[in-house]
């Protein structure tokens, strides 16, 4: 039989996925709307300029204004659906003008296309190409890197009609306002909607400060505080939560999808939480078997253990059994998310279990200075170490009463476990990459910081007897702190920002408008290309050190940009020997014989450096675990390797193409 409670929590998890997909498309439409205004005017650089910096203030004001606006409505109970949209309007133009604004006057996002931002805009080009879920360099192999976000994205861009690379920006900025609105309704049906508000809007802030150039773990980051939250009321109760361990496991499965790394960190903190729920529902057992027991006793039951009339039954029960309920949970909270995960790990799980050659990568083979110790912001003389502060002294304090300080307080021990788990593995020759879990570890402990402002500011109210200006001076302060931290983010970002105007994107410009790099030739490389082969892009295999170019465009790489970013099925270490050995070949027939004899399937077209005598690549190698962990290389190859009639060479600016016929 269903009872009151348990229809009570299924109207309010309909309710939620309706406010959920409500919210989703008011932020949707504020995005859209705000990033075209933005490249609606001619706006000068970032880098070059104030301009941009001083709306994106202007921006941050007016978006803070309606999120204080929104409280204050909560706070009076009026207008309680006004109350909800302004707050949803509110945080989304945060994100969209934090980040849109200095954004306004290029086509790239944060990072433009350097670094770790290459390999990124090549998934999301691959994707936007076709639906189907294909490794981001190498030909006939399934993604090894979870395609949630890359996929979304790149339907988003083939509907829209625009390329890999031109709708990474727009689309990046977008999907994060969305997740951060969506976490604000959670919040809500989680805490008091006011301390939702501050909560959600702080932790927004924290995950665009310090998580936003990794798109796609941005969208995570926002949800782990209210998720932990949820999933630490699914597993402390004896009975029901199975809505939220629903949303738990459909979070897990989502983590699967985007970003594997938040995926363990957060599975690895359910884990621990219903360890931890389990020994406290044995504990709790116990001890009222002992009380039932004193009970019994002096009611001279004559029997030690016997419970009186009216007595709980359940106190009879071993203790033990108490413990299935949280790991029930958990199994089903795990066996959602792995159907989910199912969804894009299928196609490399299968080819892995095809008797394809056993993986063998090097993504974890990293250790910045970061990585090697422990992170404590709250010990920054700053806002973010003040926040961070006051979120670990009521973490401290309410351990022992709230619930959401023991779910959030489990999430910040499990993070630093992670890192010394971490440093531990650097033994064994690998890591488990902690240094990238310091946004969730600031997220965290800035959703602490507003509730412990809001619990102490309202010990010191009641404490005063209650005088009204300190209801005034406590929101000022949080006000004036919410305005300061935020109008810092660009400058956090300022190198991100830069480096956006300063890359040259696929229409060989540069937003600062100075001279183009090399990249403003990839244009006519592509037209060449595709003549000369008479394929389309994704019919042909490129051997490239510029893989830029593959981001732009595209075809297959023979090579990925370093081993850390390269497939586990793709023996990048073979590849690279090989392309070695061709180098070193006596002529130009035997070159047309070894590429006909490779193990993979052999370049179409080659895209050199001119030096001299020779064609040349800059590879790289992993060189672990030295710090810079990637070693670059030369490989040189005689241009008298290429007078075969097989090969075409065009000499296209600094670059020389040399297409195979087949």
């Amino acid at each position: 039989m269903t009872t009151n409670d348990e229809v009570r929590a299924g109207r309010k998890i309909w309710i939620g996925v309706g406010e959920g997909a409500a919210a989703a498309g008011v932020a949707l439409v504020v995005a859209v709307v705000g990033l075209f205004a933005f490249s609606a005017v001619q706006w000068p650089a970032f880098n070059s300029s104030n301009v941009t910096r001083a709306l994106t203030t202007v921006g941050q004001v007016v978006a803070i204004a309606l999120l204080v606006v929104s409280v204050l409505l909560i706070r009076l109970r009026r207008w309680p659906v006004v109350a909800k949209l302004l707050s949803w309007v509110g945080i989304s133009s945060f994100v969209t003008v934090t980040l849109g604004m200095p954004l306004a006057a290029t086509k790239l996002y944060l990072f433009g296309v350097s670094v770790d931002q290459e390999f990124r805009t090549e998934y999301l080009t691959r994707l936007t190409d076709s639906a189907a879920l294909r490794d981001m360099t190498y030909v006939d192999l399934p993604p090894f890197y979870p395609a949630g976000w890359f996929w979304i994205g790149g339907r988003v861009g083939n509907v829209l009609g625009m390329d890999g690379w031109e709708v990474f920006k727009p689309y990046a900025i977008g999907l994060l306002a969305v997740a951060a609105t969506v976490a604000l309704v959670l919040w809500m049906q989680l805490v008091r909607a006011d301390t939702a508000v501050g909560a959600a809007a702080a932790v927004t802030a924290m995950t665009l400060a310090y998580a936003s150039p990794e798109a796609y773990s941005a969208v995570l980051v926002v949800f782990v505080p209210p998720v932990l939250v949820l999933a630490w009321g699914a597993l402390h109760r004896r009975s029901g939560g199975w809505g939220a361990v629903l949303g738990t496991g459909l979070f897990l499965g989502v983590a699967a999808c985007f970003y594997t790394l938040y995926l363990a960190i957060a599975a690895f903190t359910v884990v621990i939480m219903a360890v931890v729920a389990a020994g406290f529902a044995v504990h709790a057992q116990r001890a009222a078997g002992r009380r039932a027991n004193r009970v019994g006793a002096r009611a001279g039951t004559g029997e030690v253990g016997t419970s009186p009339a009216g007595a709980d039954a359940s106190t009879a029960r071993p203790a033990w059994r108490t413990a299935i309920a949280p790991l029930t949970k958990l199994a089903a909270i795990g066996a959602i998310a792995i159907v989910l995960a199912f969804v894009v790990w299928t196609p490399y799980l299968l080819k892995m279990l095809s008797g394809a050659k056993l993986p063998s990568g090097s993504a974890f083979h990293y250790l910045p200075e970061s990585g090697a110790q422990l992170a404590f912001p709250m010990l920054e003389f700053s806002l973010r170490g003040a926040l961070c502060m006051i979120g670990v002294l009521w973490l401290v304090v309410r351990a022992g009463s709230s619930r959401r300080a023991q779910a959030l307080g489990i999430g910040v021990v499990s993070i630093y476990l992670w890192t010394l788990l971490s440093m531990t593995a650097t033994a064994a020759g690998t890591t488990l990459l902690s240094f990238r879990l310091e946004p969730v570890l600031l997220a965290l402990l800035a959703a602490a910081g507003v509730f412990g402002f809001v619990e102490g500011a309202t010990a010191i109210y009641q404490a005063l007897n209650e005088p009204a200006p300190m209801r005034a001076a406590a929101a000022a302060i949080a006000v004036l702190g919410a305005v300061a931290f935020a109008q810092t983010i660009p400058t956090v970002l300022t190198h991100e920002i830069d480096t956006a105007y300063t890359d040259t994107d696929g229409n060989g410009e540069r937003a600062d408008q100075r001279k183009p790099s090399a990249v403003s030739h990839y244009r006519e490389i592509d037209a060449a290309l595709m003549a000369q082969t008479g394929r389309p892009r994704d019919e042909s295999v490129v051997l490239t050190a510029d893989t830029t170019f593959l981001a732009f465009y595209p075809y297959w790489g023979f090579q990925a940009l370093t081993s850390h970013y390269a497939n586990p099925l793709s023996d990048f270490k073979a590849r690279a020997a090989t392309i070695a050995e061709w180098s070193k070949l006596p002529d130009s027939p035997a070159l047309v014989q070894a590429l006909a004899k490779s193990p993979w399937r052999a370049p179409d077209a080659f895209l050199f450096r001119n030096d001299g005598d020779n064609y040349t690549l800059r590879l790289a190698e992993d060189v672990y675990p030295n710090d810079p962990n990637v070693k670059r290389y030369t490989v040189s190859f005689p241009k008298s390797l290429f007078t075969d009639p097989v090969f075409t060479r065009t000499e296209i600016g600094p670059f020389t193409l040399v297409t195979v016929r087949r």
